[in-house]
């Protein structure tokens, strides 16, 4: 069973959420904390949302010079795969493992919705179980969810296919070329602001046409982690 590690920040608030995804997917998840340098052998890693030291100076700002994001830069640039969800996003591009910002929202007020998602890039460790151009839906909170970026870093992103997801339907935050995720070019490391964690069983998750609360798009983030992992063991 891979073992997935999940990073606790002071002020992370969905933690214990994506071990529980990842448990969904048949992975183990292993808590690690911010001040520790020890990734505990993990195979994978996730950066939860929340409000990593409270937002101060930028969101994830101070999350990017922790103890632990030494050894999860380090790890990433190895090839180990890292996803940041939400202030997750913030940190890693905070440390520079995804290029870019995050914002302010473009209507300076925190939202939270079902958000339609567009999938760009289907070829990375935390996205393969998906189709390209398949839409998803997964929950979305957040205040300082604008993605921006100078025209140059947009033109790579685009011309390397390194835009994962992209908002559909209504751009809620104002990110620009409605990027809503981003990959490296290696695709070990996925960024996105809205939460998968929260669409990983029926009951629990967004509304579909078929019933309430049953859309469970956010578990194939985790089973495409777990089944790249196990793929890699064989």
């Amino acid at each position: 069973m891979p073992r997935i590690g999940v990073v606790t920040f002071p002020g992370s608030l969905d933690d214990r959420d994506a071990q529980r995804a990842i448990r969904r997917a048949d992975g183990e998840p292993v808590a690690l904390w911010h001040a520790d340098h020890d990734l505990q052998d993990v195979e994978a890693i996730v950066l939860p949302g929340g409000f990593s030291y409270g937002d101060y100076l930028r969101p994830g700002a101070i999350a990017a010079v922790s103890p632990i994001m030494t050894e999860v830069v380090a790890a990433a640039n190895r090839g180990l795969p890292v996803l940041g969800i939400c202030n997750g996003f913030q940190v890693l591009v905070e440390s520079h493992l995804l290029p870019g910002g995050l914002i302010r929202n473009a209507h300076q007020q925190f939202i939270r919705r079902d958000q339609k998602l567009i999938v760009e890039n289907a070829d990375t460790a935390w996205t393969h179980r998906f189709q390209p151009g398949e839409e998803i839906v997964i929950p979305l909170k957040n205040g300082d969810g604008g993605y921006i970026a100078n025209d140059e870093t947009l033109k790579y992103l685009e011309g390397e296919g390194l835009v994962a997801f992209r908002y559909a339907g209504v751009n809620p935050n104002g990110s620009l070329n409605d990027i809503a995720g981003l990959s490296n070019e290696r695709g070990n490391v996925v960024g996105l602001m809205p939460h998968p964690e929260h669409a990983v069983e029926a009951g629990f998750g967004p509304d579909t046409p078929e019933a309430m609360r049953s859309g469970i798009d956010g578990l194939r983030f985790f089973e495409s982690a777990v089944e790249a992992l196990v793929a890699r063991a064989a």
